[in-house]
């Protein structure tokens, strides 16, 4: 590793994030009455988003020591955060369906500005999981 600061901050900030998105999230009796049939056993959740902030934090760090802008990756972060906080917290798919677009837009637009890079190709797991968190956003709104 070239820097291990950078690294460390890195992993710090993505996890910071999953953390505080976890306060929010509450797979309770209103989850229960609400998620599609298609929706994965509730195990599976953290053991794909654990993976999927590993990737994006190795990516945020690529970024980083290579000097690329990473006001993406924070406008990103954000966004996920968002999702957990409107999606369980405030308890409106409705506004977390529209919210998770920007995220997913946001992600396509991290995996274009690394293109042709690891830090990129890193990003596609994540895209993939959020296309199909959107799919059962959609069926809880339809």
């Amino acid at each position: 590793m070239k820097n291990w600061k950078i690294l460390i901050t890195s992993f710090v900030l993505v996890y910071l994030t999953a953390f505080l998105g976890s306060l929010f999230t509450d797979t309770g009796s209103w989850y229960e009455s609400i998620k599609p049939s298609i929706t994965p056993p509730g195990y599976i959740f953290p053991i794909v988003w654990n993976i999927l902030f590993f990737l994006i934090a190795i990516s945020l760090y690529l970024a980083w020591i290579k000097k690329q802008p990473l006001t993406f990756y924070f406008v990103n972060l954000i966004l996920n955060l968002a999702w957990s906080a409107i999606f369980f917290g405030l308890k409106m798919p409705l506004l977390a369906f529209f919210e998770l677009i920007l995220l997913w837009i946001s992600i396509i637009f991290l995996i274009k500005i690394n293109w042709r890079k690891t830090s990129g190709y890193l990003l596609i797991p994540y895209l993939l999981w959020v296309t199909f968190a959107g799919v059962l956003n959609f069926l809880i709104i339809w």
